[in-house]
């Protein structure tokens, strides 16, 4: 079971082989006498390629889970001696992952040497259970029974621009006086229409729509159009605050709120959480600004439909 699934991890028999340190004739033999006791057809192979058969996928996922099973049962064993090893597979929007996750982990492996880490950089949800995914940090919700939600992160957006294009603008002292043709749109995944900017201060409220020239499906982007001069932007402040101590960006209104969105580790639902999984969630916990983070509460199965709490 463990070699079938490393086969298709790796979509190849010799990469398999390798990463398992075993010959490659071992590795065909394990997936053709699996085939043989199941008697179906696995992966349909030729010399250029593997694919799961419908059977094939079925099984895979399976196993996925099986194995999931047997690994936190491993862990709670050896969980008196404080091992924390293995590898450990997360998946993270792109932006959130390079802002926050890649500049600490260095720091993370150095406190668990026998760990190693797959980060997986996304910006379209997987399902952490048939990817194999030990955590996962997801925005705001999440659309299944069968995973846990646990509140990271609260992150505000802000509406900047680059000192270049405030000389140009000028005095702002209001959202109502940023003229909308020089805001730049992020629009979400399945569109092209610009989310709109929300403001409050006291009893007052300002709704922009943006309309300049310029807008993308990536923080990314618009963060790298804000920094050519091409216009004003509204992120979450996350992904901005380092360019703006550094003065590359400008916060506008910093007197007045605006939306936030909260950030969660997902881990499917278990009885158990490896001690890999608990060190690295507890790691980012330590590690972000503890000010920023929603209140503590009790972690919560999401169900279908539920919204995450900000």
């Amino acid at each position: 079971m463990q070699v079938f699934v490393r086969v298709v991890e790796c979509d190849s028999f010799s990469r398999a082989a390798e990463s398992l340190d075993i010959a490659n004739a071992t590795v065909t033999a394990s997936v053709r006498n699996l085939e043989n006791y199941l008697g179906v057809t696995l992966l349909s192979r030729n010399t250029r390629s593997l694919r799961l058969t419908d059977e094939g996928k079925q099984y895979f996922e399976s196993c996925i889970a099986l194995l999931r099973q047997v690994d936190e049962v491993e862990s709670v064993v050896r969980r008196k001696k404080g091992e924390v090893d293995g590898q450990l597979c997360i998946a993270s929007p792109a932006a959130f992952a390079r802002t926050l996750i890649c500049p600490v982990l260095p720091s993370f492996t150095a406190l668990h040497p026998e760990l190693s880490v797959a980060l997986r950089l996304t910006d379209h949800p997987e399902d952490p259970i048939a990817s194999g995914t030990d955590v996962a940090i997801r925005i705001d919700s999440v659309n299944d029974a069968d995973l846990v939600a646990r509140p990271l992160y609260q992150a505000h957006y802000i509406a900047c621009v680059s000192p270049a294009l405030l000389a140009q603008l000028g005095t702002v002292q209001s959202p109502r006086e940023l003229p909308p043709q020089w805001c730049l749109g992020l629009f979400g995944q399945g569109r092209y229409t610009s989310a709109n900017w929300h403001f409050g201060r006291d009893e007052d409220t300002v709704e922009l729509v943006p309309q300049g020239k310029l807008r993308f499906n990536s923080t990314d982007a618009l963060i790298q159009a804000a920094l050519a001069d091409q216009g004003a932007i509204y992120v979450l402040d996350v992904f901005v605050n380092g360019l703006i101590s550094t003065g590359q960006l400008v916060d506008l209104f910093p007197d007045w709120t605006t939306s936030s969105r909260t950030f969660y580790t997902v881990t499917p639902k278990a009885r158990f959480i490896a001690p890999r999984t608990r060190a690295f969630i507890d790691f980012m916990l330590a590690t972000l600004d503890a000010q920023r983070r929603p209140p503590p509460g009790n972690s919560v199965s999401l169900h279908q439909g539920r919204r995450g709490r900000n």
